[in-house]
């Protein structure tokens, strides 16, 4: 007789916590928002903020959690991310823990790259993408303001702003950084 429990288990979504995905171009602003918004959720231990992990130096614009190529691949190979993915030449990924806090029943909020949500829609029960953008105009300004030179040539990053994305909630982060925060907000205390 074969077990079939451990086959379901693995087309089980994860939940029954929510994962909140902040997509969007470089430089529309979602570690802004997303600082913000962990501001205001302080104290709060129903709210999680994931910490990527990178094969970039962090910065002051982007509290991730940096590894070497090398070690990233060692952590990939033993299983410590829920997901990962490529992009600009480097390599991200969420650590395996939010899985843990999804099933307790808190609500993540991570940023990433808009080439995994199909994914994570598939592995995780309760899942809301919202897309933060800006103007053409807006991202090169805040671009070349950040001047990070692993973000490589300005025109790629502007070139992959208008890729398709079907998102939940729609944030047009152009004014007072603290509106738009509050709308992002919104969607991790509802």
């Amino acid at each position: 007789m074969t077990d079939t429990s451990a086959n379901f288990e693995a087309l089980a979504k994860i939940g029954p916590g929510r994962l909140v995905l902040v997509v969007g171009p470089s430089g529309a602003g979602k570690d802004t928002l997303i600082d913000l918004a962990r501001a205001a959720c302080a104290g709060n231990a129903d709210v999680v903020f994931a910490r990527r992990v990178v094969t970039r130096e962090a910065s002051s614009s982007e509290d991730n959690e940096q590894l070497t190529p090398d070690a990233f691949r060692q952590a990939l190979a033993r299983g410590g991310f829920a997901v990962h993915w490529d992009a600009h030449g480097l390599s991200y990924a969420l650590p395996k823990a939010i899985d843990d806090d999804i099933r307790a029943g808190r609500t993540v909020v991570a940023n990433i790259s808009r080439a995994v949500i199909g994914w994570l829609r598939e592995g995780y029960a309760d899942v809301v993408v919202v897309a933060v953008t800006a103007p053409p105009e807006v991202l090169a300004a805040r671009l070349l303001a950040r001047g990070r030179s692993s973000d490589g040539p300005i025109a790629n990053r502007l070139q992959r702003a208008a890729a398709v994305i079907v998102p939940d909630v729609i944030i047009e982060n152009v004014g007072a950084p603290a509106v738009a925060a509050r709308l992002l907000f919104d969607q991790l205390v509802r």
